[in-house]
């Protein structure tokens, strides 16, 4: 005689229950929007500098801040002195990967913009014949010229 196998109540719904936690997805880790800020600019070390640029093609100090924010998901302003105007002022202290760094370099308050990467180096496209590369924070010559660290996302 054969019978019939059925599950009733409580126990259906537990087996369910454990089947559906067996069946779900894992979880996939998100990069935080400094991080992707940050790895997009790193990943641009090597490209030249273009006055006006935003695109791997060549970059300004303000296109490539416009194009790693706009890898992580945020429009910015293009100009350094409208990042400076939108940007919280942030501590030293505080800084984290995709924070800003604003110097002057002239006469002008504020004229050139640099992205932090983390262990006190940031990465800028410094000026026409220098390609996009890292520098300390310990560096004199920016280390003398920084006016303030700011965030915008």
């Amino acid at each position: 005689m054969l019978r019939s196998s059925r599950i009733h109540g409580p126990a259906l719904l537990l087996l369910a229950l454990l089947l559906g936690g067996c069946a779900s997805a894992p979880r996939v880790h998100e990069a935080a929007p400094g991080e992707v800020i940050a790895s997009t600019a790193l990943a641009q070390v090597g490209r030249p500098y273009l006055y006006g640029g935003f695109t791997p093609e060549g970059f300004d100090c303000s296109g490539l801040v416009r194009y790693a924010y706009l890898a992580a998901g945020f429009t910015v302003p293009r100009t350094t002195e409208d990042q400076y105007s939108a940007a919280r002022r942030i501590s030293l202290r505080k800084l984290e990967p995709g924070d800003l760094l604003f110097f002057r370099i002239g006469s002008r308050e504020v004229s050139h913009v640099a992205i932090y990467a983390g262990e006190r180096r940031f990465v800028h496209a410094p000026k026409t014949g220098k390609p996009v590369e890292t520098k300390s924070l310990d560096d004199p010559y920016y280390r003398d010229r920084l006016v303030s660290a700011g965030r915008l996302y």
